[in-house]
């Protein structure tokens, strides 16, 4: 009886690790593309027009969280002398 049941809480335990850990890749994958996009924008917002906004942790985390507004919003901030 005891191993039945070492058997069910096992199980338990490797789906619980499974549906953490594919919620954890969900989320790194979402910031990831955020990130790639926002520094995309910068980095053509630089080259192209003029801009020397550094890539500063504070602008990557801008971009990691909010994606391409938060790329827009740094330019905006930028051309206002608000700045990172």
């Amino acid at each position: 009886m005891v191993q039945a049941e070492i058997l069910i809480l096992g199980l338990l335990l490797l789906v619980a690790i499974f549906g953490a850990f594919s919620l954890v890749m969900r989320s790194v994958k979402y910031l990831a593309v955020n990130t790639l996009l926002g520094l995309v924008i910068l980095y053509l917002a630089n080259a192209v027009g003029g801009l020397a906004i550094p890539y500063s942790p504070p602008v990557l985390l801008v971009c990691a969280i909010l994606g391409a507004p938060g790329a827009i919003a740094v330019i905006i901030m930028d051309l206002f002398g608000l700045g990172f």
